[in-house]
């Protein structure tokens, strides 16, 4: 986008008149008219500013620049006309948010100088926005890596959960796939608040007590209550919150929605996570998928339907024994990995990350580290098609949008 502006208008000699007198000075493009204009906007796009005239045929310059504000939010917009009457103002402003109103004639000078203003205002909204963007990616990768250092097993059902979520949403060609993964990444954040032996008896899938049950129950809310206070995080709060919320509205939290007024990644995050429980528990993936099945009334069908797609062709893994000096980032752990003292540093099941490979290199030099292990490498698909027992899955489910 840079700095490239755009100006619209039916009168071609008026674009000339524009191309003359300010091509020196900034990255000027033209169209005739507002439908050339939004075949420039989606086509050759973004811009930085769009100037467009009030008065075109077909379409206004007021329903132009809404139509260009959906399509690029960022651009900024303004509005050249010469009738410069209130009402033309008041519907630009509430329809198209402009940032200018410029009445015709226009001198070359203030022309320029509003074409200044807009492309100011302009680095402040795209700066804003990647500030705000690398702030919460930044606050995303320090909470997984605290949790990864502070509760390793927590971290490695994270890291099995967040690959269920993405293999289901593909089936269900899910758009935005941003919030169900993050939300699939620190769905386990709230379990910092857990005995490790507590923690360990629920990822074996041992019966818990009454009081360890309550204690266990409020870990969605605990991660919510956290991760709600990051900017633009209230969408993946709700998630988390909603993560043991069964389909015909029992479970956590304790409201009154069910079926799909639950939100639709939370619905995808119980399935994964209810199936990962399953597998921890040492069933099989066509156990747990049949046990998956069998529980009326707990899931969405459409995303059970989505579950078995994603597995009809799983990747392949190679087992190998490594020690810590040859393991890699992607590589999965087979097997747990802990200190010579017995101390778990990484989880089975966890994805090999550049922070967890220096603090095992930091351990190996200090305490010391139980090796070999074992890891896995992925090296081709295999087909579990017929494995996985049920109603046919040959034709894809159909597309969902986000709640």
């Amino acid at each position: 986008m840079a700095n490239r502006i755009l100006c619209v208008d039916d009168d071609p000699n008026i674009l000339e008149g524009y191309k003359r007198r300010l091509r020196k000075e900034f990255e000027l493009d033209t169209a005739v008219g507002p439908e050339q204009g939004l075949r420039m906007v989606t086509e050759q796009g973004p811009f930085a500013v769009v100037v467009s005239d009030l008065q075109m045929p077909g379409m206004n310059g007021v329903e132009f620049l809404a139509k260009v504000r959906a399509h690029e939010p960022d651009t900024v917009r303004m509005l050249l006309t010469g009738n410069a009457e209130l009402q033309a103002s008041i519907d630009a402003i509430n329809q198209g948010q402009i940032f200018r109103f410029l009445t015709k004639p226009c001198t070359p000078e203030a022309f320029a100088n509003a074409l200044i203003a807009g492309l100011a205002q302009h680095r402040l909204i795209t700066m804003e926005r990647e500030l705000l963007e690398q702030t919460l990616s930044g606050s995303i990768k320090v909470l997984c890596e605290v949790l990864a250092l502070v509760n390793p097993e927590a971290f490695g059902r994270s890291s099995r959960i967040t690959r269920y979520v993405e293999a289901i949403a593909e089936k269900l060609y899910v758009s935005e796939l941003w919030p169900i993964k993050t939300a699939a990444m620190l769905s386990q954040i709230g379990c910092v608040i857990l005995p490790e032996p507590v923690l360990k008896k629920v990822y074996q899938g041992k019966e818990l007590t009454p009081e360890e049950s309550q204690l266990f129950n409020q870990h969605p809310f605990v991660a919510a209550d956290l991760i709600v206070k990051i900017p633009r995080m209230k969408r993946v709060a709700e998630i988390i919150r909603c993560q043991d919320k069964y389909y015909d509205g029992y479970g956590v939290p304790g409201d009154n929605r069910q079926g799909t007024d639950i939100p639709m990644e939370a619905r995808i995050l119980k399935v994964a996570l209810d199936f990962d429980a399953l597998e921890s528990a040492g069933k099989t993936k066509t156990e747990a998928f049949e046990e998956i099945r069998k529980r009326k009334g707990w899931y969405d069908q459409t995303i059970i339907d989505a579950l078995k797609a994603a597995f009809a062709k799983e990747i392949k893994y190679e087992m190998r024994t490594a020690v810590v000096a040859d393991i890699r980032e992607g590589m999965i752990l087979a097997e747990s990995i802990t200190s010579s003292q017995d101390v778990l540093l990484a989880s089975k099941g966890q994805q090999v990350t550049q922070s967890m490979i220096v603090r095992l290199q930091n351990f190996r030099k200090t305490v010391g580290v139980r090796e070999p292990f074992t890891v896995l490498l992925p090296i081709s698909g295999e087909s579990l098609q017929g494995e996985l027992t049920g109603q046919s899955a040959s034709h894809p489910p159909p597309m969902l949008k986000a709640s």
